[in-house]
């Protein structure tokens, strides 16, 4: 099925921190209408498009295994990598829309509509948002030799020396390689993008200095800062994290930008209301639980939360967001 990223949506400028935050209260209140519901009678298949370890299945476990206590039967987390988060999504979508078989997708879904001509699935009308479980802004992080330690001071080397800089990232069309587009966009310079088969290697590039520059998540990131081998030049955000909070903003450093990737909970569409709500109910009763925060925080991701409504509001969003990145740097896959 073709899809056309020409359909109407919301733009977004930035994605605040403080997401979902008044309405995850207001959705708590609802719970006690759905409480008499029989969902679920059997397990639920958790579909993670990526391997496991990583940000996505961190992310899914993170609401997935509470999940299954909530509600009383096991969640099964069941890994299908491959094709940019596409053959879990495309099995989801095609899935009985019962409550049953869900997904957990990051930024990368809401950038494959315009990075891709064709999917076997239209992501706009074969699925629905559950609840945003999380965002983790992204940390600009430089090799040691570079002779700038700011936002703004890059942006001046990269004007003084244009097409000297290369930047590298954990794939083409990734969130972190998204990022660096609109960043380059926003400011007027040009950089050269070395696409990687994921962060470690790309990581390991930075640090030798093939390499100058990169957008990751902080988990990836600060360990290495903090041990000296790379420089943390910032975090794409408004203010700085609980978790990291050694980590300047961009905005405190006076070059205001915002990039993250995030995870969200998706399930067939035309799956019953009631079932959607008791699940978005106890994913935000998961994720207000102290415990979650915290294991959250420490791997630099702010919780997520919301109304099903504020999920597909922030879904849509991002569908634009991207398809102007996407535009903008004139990006395509096969």
């Amino acid at each position: 099925m073709k899809t056309n990223t020409k359909q109407s949506r919301r733009a977004i400028l930035q994605v605040p921190l403080a997401v979902g935050a008044s309405a995850t209260i207001s959705t708590l209140g609802m719970g006690a209408s759905f409480a008499q519901s029989s969902f679920p009678t059997k397990p639920i298949r958790m579909l993670v498009g990526y391997t496991p370890g990583g940000f996505t299945d961190n992310m899914a476990r993170t609401i997935g295994e509470p999940l299954a206590k909530a509600l009383g039967q096991p969640v099964l987390f069941d890994y299908k990598p491959g094709a940019n988060s596409m053959i879990a999504v495309d099995m989801v979508a095609k899935s009985p829309p019962d409550g049953y078989t869900l997904t957990t997708v990051i930024a990368a879904h809401a950038a494959n509509p315009a990075l891709y001509a064709k999917m076997t699935f239209n992501p706009f009308t074969d699925l629905v948002p559950v609840v945003l479980t999380g965002v983790a802004p992204l940390v600009l992080s430089a090799n040691l030799n570079m002779p700038f330690n700011t936002p703004s001071e890059l942006i001046a080397y990269a004007k003084a020396n244009p097409g000297k800089l290369n930047f590298g990232s954990s794939g083409k069309g990734a969130a972190a390689h998204l990022a660096m587009e609109q960043f380059m966009a926003s400011h007027g310079i040009a950089m050269q993008h070395v696409p990687y088969k994921g962060t470690q290697p790309a990581l390991t590039d930075l640090i030798g200095g093939a390499i100058q520059l990169m957008f990751d998540v902080p988990l990836a990131m600060a360990q290495h800062g903090k041990a000296g081998k790379i420089k943390l030049i910032g975090m794409a955000s408004d203010q700085r994290l609980p978790g990291y909070p050694d980590i300047p903003s961009f905005k405190e450093q006076g070059t205001a930008f915002i990039a993250n990737t995030w995870a969200m909970v998706l399930a067939p569409a035309k799956t019953p209301q009631d079932v959607l709500r008791k699940l978005n109910i106890e994913s935000n009763r998961i994720l207000t639980t102290p415990s979650v925060r915290e294991k959250l925080q420490s791997t630099g991701v702010v919780p997520g939360g919301g109304s099903l409504e504020d999920a597909a509001k922030f879904l849509n969003e991002e569908f634009e967001r991207n398809a102007k990145v996407v535009k903008t740097a004139n990006i395509k896959l096969d």
